[in-house]
């Protein structure tokens, strides 16, 4: 069945993750959600780094501005991040294994440093296929050209694009709540 696919996107900042985390709270505890979601490390206000949560609260390094290992000078590089691609497959590749009994994955998100990771698209691809839905979040096309794995799954059949923005992303919480309900067993 297609039409099962939500992609989120938007400037950094705008809300993307908030959004898809209080979808998650307004769905039936009962309800079988696999995924996990990325939140920034600060110390001291300062931005130092992302970790990937899973959605029962398990945490992993994504990646670090302040981590300086030899291990870690292999590290490929977004921007000042070092991406720790061992870690972030180590929480994140379990959670995208499909199961019969999963009724929704959340991933958050389909990004440049995820990409990092060989096994990580070849999951989310599997996840797409499964016919299980996705409620997923991408970044913004950066100077005006997505990345290639992302502009492959903006275009799988079933795919719907929600772009978020300051004036709309309060209002898309109750319209994407409906959509991702609407595709999941009653409780």
């Amino acid at each position: 069945m297609a039409g099962k696919c939500l992609l989120l996107t938007g400037p950094p900042g705008v809300g993307k993750t908030t959004l898809i985390m209080r979808v998650f709270d307004m769905l039936s505890p009962s309800l079988k959600i696999q995924g996990f979601y990325t939140q920034e490390i600060r110390e001291r206000n300062e931005r130092v780094g992302f970790e990937v949560v899973t959605l029962d609260g398990r945490k992993s390094l994504l990646a670090s501005s302040t981590v300086s290992s030899p291990e870690s000078m292999r590290w490929p590089s977004v921007g000042k991040y070092k991406v720790d691609i061992a870690s972030f497959e180590s929480i994140a590749l379990p959670e995208l294994q499909v199961k019969d009994d999963t009724h929704l994955f959340i991933i958050d998100e389909v990004g440049k440093m995820e990409m990092f990771s060989p096994s990580f698209f070849p999951a989310v691809l599997k996840v797409l296929e499964s016919n299980i839905p996705l409620l997923a979040s991408i970044p913004t096309p950066k100077f005006g050209g997505d990345l290639p794995a992302v502009a492959r799954l903006k275009n799988q059949p079933g795919v719907t694009v929600i772009t978020l923005n300051a004036s709309n992303r309060d209002s898309m919480k109750e319209h994407i709540f409906h959509v991702v309900s609407g595709w999941l067993p009653k409780h």
